[in-house]
């Protein structure tokens, strides 16, 4: 898992070992239009060196020049505010009206980071939680709907995969898919009860599983925070996947195959227990329509789509891959202008 809780947990390590005084950096509020979520946060060592973000650079920028010319002067944790003024919000580069409230925790031993490195490299889900007025730290299980909490007193942040993602599949595309969906800090489960691929894979942080699919679906308990990808191109493992994930919450559910193979599937889905609203939920074929031909332009394809997705964006009609399809033949393979059909043709 290289999310960015991660990197900033292995740079406070190092850097506590090695004897250096630093600073955790996390966002708990924003008003108005900001560059980073609540939760977002960087380590700043005492010399300004940084792992992490929490803005596009500038506020970076304020802090370490801070820090080097004071030192990390701290004893118990902070708060700090930017942007609160038009002017601020022009000199660190906030959109207009943004602000940022932002605590500075001073990280000692006792800040509880290497307790919360060991249960994120389990693939735990932890809060941690901050006394502000004695730097104290506790750490606790916590759901996928929990989120920042911050009160002046107390501050609680998440950590570890939010979303998980089910894999049917352990083929070559899968091996990119699912190396990009750890970066992007999905705990990344890949489901395969065939014998010639599960001897071959061998993708560090996932979990590969050998029950049959839709035996995996039911185990999984499939939630609002959860992505399905069938790969296969084998009826008799991909439909039983999608016949039970297309009955749950999950946010996406999507299957790789032309047009054709498509709309063959969603006759033979038919045949099963599933209601019209059940098959609409079906993203196939997967992805949004970049030109992909080769497997990591596929995978970069198809979790383009399970982003927006997962962030609610409603994509233009003409970036599915079926209708980008049909717009490139219609224009005798001539390169699809996004400028002017997205435009054009969003209403379908």
């Amino acid at each position: 898992m290289n999310s960015v809780d991660f990197e900033v947990l292995e740079a406070t390590m190092r850097w506590l070992d090695a004897g250096h005084r630093m600073l955790l950096v996390t966002v708990v509020k924003t008003w108005g239009s900001s560059p980073r979520p609540e939760g977002a946060m960087l380590v700043l060592r005492d010399d300004g060196h940084v792992v992490g973000s929490i803005s596009g650079g500038c506020i970076e920028d304020d802090l370490i020049d801070q820090v080097r010319r004071y030192g990390v002067a701290q004893r118990t944790p902070e708060v700090v505010e930017y942007g609160v003024s038009a002017e601020e919000a022009r000199r660190f580069g906030l959109p207009c009206g943004g602000t940022m409230q932002l605590v500075l925790e001073p990280i000692t031993r006792q800040s509880g980071m290497q307790t919360l490195h060991e249960a994120l490299s389990r693939g735990e889900l932890v809060a941690r939680t901050l006394d502000m007025a004695t730097g104290a730290v506790t750490l606790g299980p916590a759901s996928t709907t929990d989120g920042v909490y911050f009160n002046e007193t107390r501050l609680t942040t998440i950590h570890g995969p939010r979303y998980r993602m089910l894999v049917i599949g352990a083929g070559q595309l899968s091996r990119y898919l699912c190396q990009v969906a750890i970066g992007l800090d999905y705990q990344v489960v890949v489901c395969d009860p065939r014998e010639e691929y599960v001897h071959t894979w061998d993708v560090p942080g996932t979990r590969l599983v050998r029950t049959m699919p839709d035996d995996t679906v039911l185990d999984m308990k499939l939630d609002e925070r959860s992505a399905m990808i069938t790969l296969t191109h084998d009826p008799k493992l991909d439909d039983l996947a999608l016949m039970e994930a297309l009955k749950t919450p999950a946010f996406y559910v999507g299957a790789l195959g032309s047009r054709r193979n498509n709309a063959a599937r969603r006759e033979r889905l038919k045949e099963f227990d599933l209601s019209d609203a059940q098959l609409a939920r079906l993203r196939g074929p997967a992805g949004i329509y970049i030109g992909s031909r080769t497997p990591p332009e596929i995978a970069i394809s198809i979790l383009a789509e399970v982003t927006a997705a997962k962030n609610s964006v409603l994509l233009p009609a003409i970036l599915r891959v079926e209708r980008g399809k049909t717009e490139k033949e219609v224009t005798n393979d001539t390169p699809i202008n996004a400028g002017h059909l997205a435009y054009a043709r969003l209403a379908v």
